[in-house]
């Protein structure tokens, strides 16, 4: 009997394997993303995991998930894309992720740069329901740390329009929105489904930090599409 293919998850940007605490995978393998290119951080994965793996990734491990499925489908028994979007980035992500690295340059930490950005990742209800987010998310950014979050703002500018490839894919596909999500709103996954055979877009009540905010929601959703990929 064939060994089931295992999980792998791929974290957002400036975030780590925390984000998924709590959504019970703690098995799963969790990469990091540390190289300077889309390219590059897909041929390091294809190189570390299994001959075939299920694969869900949050924003930019999103991205780099649907990257790695363009170019090797028969490595992917499932895809799984949380809080993310398949288009090329605009000009004004351009010139932010160019100004973060600038920031990082002078001495500023990714802690600080997520500290910017707390609004946009954790909903208001999410805060005041656990306190304890915010530093989960802080923390995030200590253990991404300078180095690896300038990488990844490199691999940022390597992106290109994912969406045109997705009609081809032909394996279980689920889409997870963040309903207020304003970093990644839910119109980025209604186009992803839409544009996917067979993908289940599922709306949760969150933000950006999803797997965070409901993880035994998340944790559910993504254990169901799991099996189904598992099973294929």
């Amino acid at each position: 009997m064939d060994t089931p293919a295992p999980l792998a998850l791929l974290p957002g940007m400036n975030c780590t394997a925390d984000l998924w605490s709590g959504c019970g995978f703690d098995d799963a393998l969790t990469p990091h993303l540390d190289e300077a290119s889309i390219d590059g951080q897909v041929d390091k994965l294809l190189d570390v995991l299994p001959p075939r793996f299920a694969l869900a990734g949050l924003s930019l491990g999103g991205i780099v998930a649907m990257a790695l499925t363009r170019r090797a489908p028969q490595r992917v028994a499932g895809l799984c894309l949380i809080s993310t979007n398949a288009k090329a980035p605009t000009q004004q992500q351009r010139e932010g992720w160019r100004l973060w690295r600038d920031r990082l340059a002078a001495g500023e930490s990714a802690r600080d740069l997520q500290r910017d950005i707390l609004d946009a990742l954790l909903s208001v209800p999410a805060r005041e329901r656990d306190a304890g987010l915010v530093e989960r998310a802080l923390r995030m950014g200590d253990e991404t740390g300078t180095t690896r979050l300038d990488t990844q703002l490199r691999m940022q500018e390597t992106r290109i329009d994912e969406s045109t490839a997705l009609g081809a894919l032909r394996v279980p596909v689920l889409v997870l929105s963040g309903t207020a999500d304003a970093i990644c709103p839910p119109r980025f996954h209604e186009d992803i489904a839409a544009a996917t055979p067979g993908a289940r877009l599922v709306l949760v009540d969150a933000g950006h930090l999803a797997p965070m905010e409901r993880p035994h929601i998340v944790g559910r959703l993504i254990r169901g599409w799991l099996a189904q990929a598992q099973s294929g």
